[in-house]
């Protein structure tokens, strides 16, 4: 089969190889054929170096497709089956699951040291070997072995481009605003960063009933892109300041979303946040960039600090809310994805998602 590789960390494109196979199946995995997966930033971030990952790799783990194949002692599954992959499974039994928390299970991080594929030297010059899979999936490849935890069935009117997005971008913006920083209704937001993880919070803080919603994005059409999202007002970074005093008399905005992974922007989102307020940090960054508080100023303001992993909730219960909403057309999923490539063109969608032109790409396999 073919998956698109990254040979070494920090290099800025993949090679997409045959003679790819996806390794380790057995009991209690399943084997899923890809049909969709959406280009996350974390990909880029892996890439880079920025989020830890071996390689070589394959990047993705926003996919769905249907099962192929199902192991011995998997339940619930049967081949023919439509499933959403769940890049970060949750084992049902930690103290994290017994909570309701199943997005700070560790169980799924487990597999991320095993090899997913294994290549043939495929006309690569690197030969062949083993190569792992972002996140344990890596779903820019025509098939992948997983876990059947990571295998979520979802009905059969969600179209597979859909049901991708659900897999990561939509469930960890949603989330953000409904799940953890439960915003109120009537409340002033602003969200810095607009890509398709921004664009679902500022939908999730219109579903909430927020009265102002700023999208701050450094490229014009994703801020004219969040105006129809649910955006009562769209500013590029250097317009923040002024927001800020128009809308709110300088005080700063109740609830302020970080979705770029950066502390330069952290900083600016809790000093644009208002003394009580909350700053969700849903940005995934790098473990030697540091934000930098002092203590007077995190007694004083006493603003709540809230990171948003993965939705900040039970992941299947988000799963399930979210294509509710599809469902009852309160948010539009078919409009964030904003550009299709097929896997041959995987290195046009990282040049779409490096420039921002894109809100999310959705990769057809």
């Amino acid at each position: 089969m073919r998956a698109a590789v990254l040979h070494e960390i920090g290099q800025d494109k993949l090679e997409v190889l045959d003679g790819i196979e996806a390794v380790g199946f057995g009991p209690g995995k399943v084997r899923i054929r890809i049909r969709a997966t959406g280009l996350c930033h974390s990909d880029v971030s892996a890439m880079s170096g920025v989020l830890p990952q071996p390689a070589p790799f394959v990047p993705g783990h926003e996919g769905a497709g249907e099962i192929l194949e199902v192991g011995d002692g998997v339940t619930g599954l049967a081949a023919g089956q439509r499933v959403v992959l769940c890049w970060l499974p949750a084992c049902g039994n930690c103290p994290a699951c017994k909570r309701g928390q199943t997005q700070l299970c560790l169980a799924g991080f487990m597999n991320a040291g095993t090899p997913n594929f294994r290549r043939s030297d495929g006309g690569s010059s690197t030969g062949a070997g083993d190569v792992f899979g972002f996140a344990g999936t890596g779903t820019f490849a025509e098939e992948v072995v997983v876990d059947a935890r990571c295998a979520v069935p979802i009905p059969d009117d969600v179209p597979f481009d859909i049901a991708a997005l659900i897999g990561c971008g939509v469930t960890t913006g949603l989330g953000a605003a409904i799940n953890t920083a439960k915003v109120e209704a009537g409340s002033s937001v602003a969200v810095i960063g607009c890509g398709g993880v921004g664009i679902s919070a500022v939908q999730g803080a219109r579903l909430q009933g927020a009265a102002r919603i700023v999208a701050v994005d450094p490229v014009a059409s994703r801020r004219e892109a969040a105006l129809g999202f649910g955006a009562t007002e769209a500013v590029a970074p250097d317009g923040l300041a002024d927001a800020r005093q128009r809308l709110t008399g300088g005080e700063g905005f109740d609830y302020v979303f970080e979705v770029v992974g950066k502390s330069a922007t952290a900083r600016t989102a809790y000093e644009t946040t208002r003394r009580g307020g909350t700053l969700c940090v849903v940005g995934a960054g790098a473990l030697d960039d540091f934000l930098r508080l002092n203590m007077f100023e995190l007694f004083f303001d006493e603003k709540r600090i809230l990171p948003s992993m993965y939705g900040g909730g039970d992941v299947i219960r988000s799963y399930e809310r979210t294509i509710a909403l599809w469902r009852a057309g309160r948010i539009d999923l078919a409009s964030m994805i904003t550009h299709r490539v097929p896997l041959s063109g995987i290195n046009d969608a990282l040049e779409q998602m490096r420039t921002g032109v894109a809100l999310r790409t959705c990769v057809e396999i």
